[in-house]
């Protein structure tokens, strides 16, 4: 049936658990001839996915017993580096250990709590607890990237962008509670493969949105359907809950790549012309959306030990998606064929043209604050590492091949001198 279900604010949202994620074990119980399996086993596994995802009881359930089971000192340690949430060489992968893998609802809960907001919208501790819970499962820990540490990764860049004076000065508890909400779902239930491939493969997402937006018009609506079933919002009234859903999805849509080019344009003639007024919200709307956008690929802006994990998970990511393409003979798609893109090759190019011309917007926004000129200095270090890294697999790769030369070539000589 329709996985969609139109509220009583008229935006559409999706059932938790309609559509279970693309899990690579079915795909890879493939037949000789290609196919997956036979139809009646698929739907088999499919509604078994189906259930579990979308069981009451096996959804929504605090784990509580599990963080129990925790030193006292790693617990200690989580707390400790809470108190410096605010920095930005904060090691996402380390709390989520110290968390055991709770990050994200541990993240969300104490930055609630920093910003008011539990006070302000009058939130039950119990129901925010579950409703991250539930965005926290709905991501997938199969996914190298796209997991629920990449959104606490992203929560958290978030939240140091809120911080900075040129935007926090105007920004309402709305405006903060929206910010943090996006970036903690804005990802939710990726499948691990990108658009082009849920469109060349018929995937049903891509028929429900008609190939716009396909997996941020999913994150959205999953987003919507998670708040409603949580009840989180129901006490306010109904026009405010519907500007937030609606206002969720302008921020999580605006995490489309292929919409980047537009939110650069807009975002150079504001600079260029000095016409944003962040009095106004249509403007700190924008300004968030653009926040969102650079904390969603500050990797390349991190640390180099932390921004080097991420380039590492994001290009498996691809390289599986490029396995799998090749497995059904699909064509390989740009990025995802580890035979010819390399790690470095892959970042020195996102960076060139996707991170460097943003976040330099964003500097210059921000007016040259510590955070600023501390992300583009990281950026400007990793990218000369990956150079060198790149140059490092050129001359490797250029004294491979002498070296394979010079065998032949040798023993062609031995051929030719034990020749009658």
């Amino acid at each position: 049936g329709d996985a969609r279900v139109r509220g009583q604010t008229g935006v559409l949202s999706e059932r938790r658990g309609s559509y279970p994620f693309i899990d690579f074990r079915l795909l890879n119980n493939t037949t000789l001839s290609g196919e997956i399996g036979t139809k009646k086993k698929v739907k088999r596994l499919l509604s078994f996915q189906r259930y579990f995802h979308a069981s009451r009881l096996l959804r929504g359930i605090v784990p509580q017993a599990s963080l129990y089971l925790l030193d006292e000192d790693y617990l200690g340690q989580a707390r400790h580096m809470l108190s410096k949430v605010g920095m930005w060489d904060f090691d996402i992968f380390l709390f989520d250990r110290l968390t055991n893998g709770n990050s994200l609802v541990t993240l969300l809960c104490h930055l609630f709590n920093v910003h008011g907001l539990i006070h302000h919208f009058q939130l039950d501790m119990v129901t925010l607890h579950r409703f991250l819970v539930m965005v926290q499962e709905d991501y997938h820990s199969q996914n190298p990237y796209h997991n629920a540490v990449h959104a606490a990764d992203v929560t958290q860049a978030m939240h140091c962008y809120l911080r900075e004076p040129k935007l926090a000065n105007f920004l309402t508890p709305s405006d903060v509670m929206l910010g943090l909400l996006a970036a903690a779902a804005h990802d939710v239930d990726h499948p691990g493969v990108n658009q082009p491939f849920l469109i060349k493969t018929k995937h049903h997402l891509a028929s429900l949105y008609q190939n716009v937006s396909v997996l941020e018009n999913h994150h959205w609506r999953s987003t919507i359907g998670m708040l409603r079933e949580s009840r989180l919002l129901a006490h306010l009234p109904k026009e405010v809950t519907q500007d937030i859903e609606q206002q969720l999805g302008s921020l999580i849509l605006a995490t489309d790549i292929n919409r980047q080019n537009e939110f650069l344009i807009r975002l150079k003639s504001h600079l260029d012309n000095q016409d944003l007024r962040l009095e106004d919200a249509q403007d700190r709307h924008f300004m968030l959306q653009i926040a969102l956008k650079c904390a969603d690929i500050c990797n390349p802006c991190r640390l180099w030990d932390l921004s080097k994990q991420w380039s590492e998970r994001v290009c498996e990511e691809f390289y599986r998606q490029g396995d799998l393409e090749q497995k059904f003979e699909l064509e390989i798609s740009p990025l995802c064929n580890q035979q010819k893109d390399t790690i470095p090759s892959i970042q020195i190019g996102f960076m060139t043209y996707i991170v460097e011309p943003l976040f330099e917007r964003w500097a210059q926004f921000t007016g040259d604050t510590p955070l600023s000129e501390n992300m583009l200095n990281h950026l400007r270090r990793n990218k000369a590492k990956w150079r060198s890294l790149l140059h490092k697999q050129h001359s490797s790769s250029r004294s491979n091949d002498h070296s394979g030369q010079m065998t032949g070539s040798h023993e062609q000589t031995l051929n030719e001198e034990e020749t009658p």
